[in-house]
């Protein structure tokens, strides 16, 4: 397997309980003495995946990562609490809880996504953040593009559902990547990383989702749901977002609606897709930090 990508041993890592009893696994990398990047990911997906991103960021960022429940480190729980309301009260929960851990200091939100629509939804709309940077977050209203959207959901969730649950090996699963259009231009070793950090063993000879698919389908069938909940105008926070390439055709799912760019800073990564931060992981981490300095963070 191509090892381009190792993720490095975490600093600290701890073990936190949700209110419901959900564990959640905290990370920490990167300089102590740095502002806090709190990061996650996006549906079936895990932080450590983002790794081409992240890496980047280590030497002036404490760097913080943490799975959505039932996701990446974390172990799998009950079906019926997997969805985006959920996500949006544990993101609160788990900014507080690496407050407690770690120090209170700067922190930028960085999520994908998911996590993203997440953060914009919790009740806190990002009070207590210094900044949110928001990567390609499916925020869409009513119209034309909000239908584009509802027909890929569901599309994407009906996929979902016929998805190979059982692998071989770690190889078998990245060479499957290969003929997936998601994971076309992404960088070399990425493919391999997504097995590592989406897959785990089970038996003597097999590996399977982290995430089961019936739990990222039920994430993707009511994203349009609360897709359209979003209002930028209620952050309490500065936010940034960066997203895909609204000029070429969509590999994943249509997301960030142009007639919301007034309500926030946006730009969009030129012929990147969903996946930009694995695709365009160097660009995407320089706008992180030029996105730190503009909320007023120095960096050591």
């Amino acid at each position: 397997m191509n090892a381009r990508f190792e993720i490095p041993t975490p600093l600290q890592t701890v073990e936190m309980r949700l209110p419901d009893g959900a564990l959640v696994v905290l990370r920490r990398h990167g300089n102590p003495e740095g502002p806090r990047l709190l990061m996650s990911h996006g549906n079936g997906f895990a932080t450590d995946m983002y790794y081409p991103l992240w890496k980047q960021l280590l030497s002036d960022f404490d760097v913080v990562l943490f799975d959505l429940r039932n996701h990446g480190w974390n172990p799998v729980g009950d079906i019926r609490s997997h969805n985006i309301p959920q996500f949006s009260s544990d993101v609160e929960v788990v900014h507080r809880e690496v407050e407690r851990q770690f120090g209170e200091k700067p922190t930028v939100g960085v999520y994908h996504s998911t996590s993203a629509l997440a953060v914009c939804l919790s009740e806190c709309r990002g009070d207590g953040y210094a900044g949110l940077f928001l990567l390609d977050p499916p925020v869409c209203k009513p119209g034309r593009t909000y239908e584009e959207l509802d027909a890929a959901a569901e599309r994407s969730a009906r996929l979902t559902l016929r998805r190979e649950v059982s692998f071989e090996s770690l190889d078998q699963f990245a060479e499957l990547l290969g003929f997936a259009v998601t994971f076309q231009h992404v960088v070399d070793g990425v493919r391999e990383l997504v097995a590592k950090t989406t897959l785990r063993p089970e038996g003597d000879n097999r590996y399977v989702l982290r995430c089961p698919r019936e739990y990222e389908a039920r994430v993707v069938e009511y994203l349009t749901v609360f897709a359209v909940l979003v209002d930028f105008t209620k952050m309490r926070c500065p936010v940034q977002v960066l997203g895909a390439d609204p000029t070429i055709p969509y590999s994943y799912l249509p997301s960030f609606q142009l007639d919301a760019i007034m309500a926030c800073n946006y730009d969009f990564v030129p012929e990147a897709t969903h996946m930009l931060f694995v695709e365009r992981p160097g660009y995407c981490a320089d706008r992180v930090r030029e996105f730190v300095a503009e909320c007023g963070i120095a960096t050591p």
